[in-house]
């Protein structure tokens, strides 16, 4: 696999940092020429990205190393298939929400502070996914995290200041475990790169409690139990498109970390051997289970898509404790899967409460009959969360039982379908109530259908549907993807 120095990864990050300050100048003088700004530059960049496909596809890695800070500690950036993948599933949704929050944020106070943090936010993550080294990632985890904090409390309620101090909290605890981690890393590697060479060989109290730090770092940013206590108050005060945001792209910070760390830090035999992906696994059981039993506990949609979301990702962390190819395909597409089946719920949700003021599920009653084309899109995200075939959420849980199964594991299997099951409670009573239901106050009589504006109804139906081809074409681009950075990991990540 040939390294490819190219300085399109650090224009894919720094574009978006530029252009938070020009759009900053900006939106002093126009409303409309910020907007058309933020778009633009979450368009650009998505497109910067895809422009790296042709050599991503044809094996190689694309690097570029900015400057040394100290020997063997650097800023440098390494695309490899993996980071090519999630940085093009990033900058498409985010392409995607800035065109929705147009609309969405037209009425909203605070907009010439929300899309400058909108884009710099996203600077971060494709500082993420393209860092070549632990240091780098740390310094654009820790941005993207802090800067986050500004969507959480954007509403600017005692609500959304309570959760955004507890965020902010537990987003200092990740960073400092995260720092602690890489500081190990770095005594016994001598190095922090990302390279296809595992930095740590044997098994260690220090290097187990590098393994902790770590998982506690991404792990919180993952919405891993029990380190999750931020995200469910965090969701539903943000705006919609930041929650879409937050959970659909976000939290898959985490998740990426953790697979760094798993097959380039510590590497397959070491974790095998060592017994610690026992760890990974115990919490990976509890955090399915416990989002998935209490989101049918919530009342308010929001906050029962967050506790949705914390189920969610305890499937991703599954698949990375099995550590078989399938599992491991399966995990990656689930990360896919998840950012596009729950961008579409968190934005129809947005939808739905703009129109209507309405949170409550007890208050949802018909609403399929007013807003017809939104709750068709949330209906047909909510059934592929529930994992029904043909949507893409049955094709990742298929092929992580399938991953279960080749390591003999069918104990994991039972454990997705209770999971699926618990998702089926605490959907399916939103979508029979929205179609079947009466809406509240007005019986059984057809009300006015008063969707949202279509710069908000694109998105979401581009999202909705997306999540029924991605089952059922058979040209399945990010399940391909997946096959092949599963495959890129299992071989070393070289």
């Amino acid at each position: 696999m040939e390294m490819k120095t190219s300085f399109l990864p650090v224009w894919v990050v720094m574009f978006p940092v530029i252009m938070t300050f020009v759009i900053y100048y900006v939106e002093q003088h126009s409303e409309k020429m910020r907007n058309a700004l933020a778009v633009a530059t979450s368009v650009v960049t998505f497109l910067s990205v895809v422009a790296m496909y042709p050599d991503i596809m044809a094996g190689n890695i694309i690097g570029y190393r900015m400057f040394q800070l100290l020997p063997n500690l650097e800023i440098s950036f390494r695309v490899d298939i993996l980071s090519f993948s999630l940085a093009l599933l990033s900058s498409f949704i985010w392409m995607l929400v800035s065109i929705y929050s147009i609309d969405y944020m037209c009425k909203e106070h605070g907009c010439n502070r929300y899309y400058p943090v909108l884009i710099i936010t996203l600077a971060s993550c494709m500082g993420i996914f393209m860092a070549g080294d632990l240091f780098t990632l740390f310094v654009f985890f820790e941005a993207m995290s802090l800067i986050s904090y500004v969507l959480v409390v954007h509403e600017e309620t005692v609500e959304a200041l309570r959760a955004g101090y507890k965020y902010l909290i537990m987003t200092i605890i990740g960073g400092l475990a995260l720092f602690f981690g890489i500081i190990i890393t770095f005594e016994l590697g001598g190095s922090v790169t990302l390279s296809g060479t595992t930095l740590i060989k044997e098994p260690s109290a220090l290097a187990f409690f590098a393994f902790i730090s770590f998982l506690i770092g991404f792990g919180m940013k993952a919405g891993m139990f029990p380190l999750h206590v931020w995200l469910p108050d965090a969701h539903p005060v943000a705006p919609s498109p930041a929650s879409a945001l937050l959970s659909g792209i976000m939290l898959k910070t985490g998740a990426y970390g953790l697979l760094r760390v798993i097959f380039h830090v510590f590497g397959i035999e070491l974790m095998r051997s060592s017994g610690w992906t026992m760890i990974l696994t115990v919490v990976a059981i509890i955090t399915i289970l416990l989002g998935s039993a209490v989101a049918i506990t919530q009342d308010d949609l929001k906050r029962r898509l967050a506790y949705s979301s914390i189920g969610q990702m305890g499937y991703i962390l599954l698949g990375m404790s099995i550590l078989t190819e399938r599992a491991l395909i399966g995990n990656i597409f689930h990360i896919f899967s998840h950012a596009f089946m729950k961008s579409t719920l968190f934005l129809a949700a947005g939808a739905i409460i703009l129109k209507t003021g309405k949170r409550s599920i007890k208050e949802l009653g018909g609403i399929g009959k007013q807003m017809p084309f939104t709750m068709f899109a949330f209906t047909l995200a909510a059934l592929a969360m529930i994992g029904i075939p043909p949507f893409n959420g049955f094709l990742s849980k298929w092929t992580l039982a399938l991953g279960a199964m080749d390591a003999g594991m069918p104990f994991y299997v039972l454990i997705l379908l209770v999971s699926s099951l618990l998702n089926g409670l605490y959907y399916l009573p939103i979508i029979i109530a929205a179609f079947f239901g009466a809406e509240e106050g007005h019986g059984h009589e057809l009300v006015k259908i008063n969707e949202a504006p279509y710069k908000m109804l694109i998105p979401i139906a581009i999202l909705a549907v997306s999540c029924l081809l991605f089952g059922l074409l058979p040209t399945n681009l990010p399940f391909d993807l997946s096959k092949v950075a599963a495959d890129f990991l299992l071989r070393g990540g070289y």
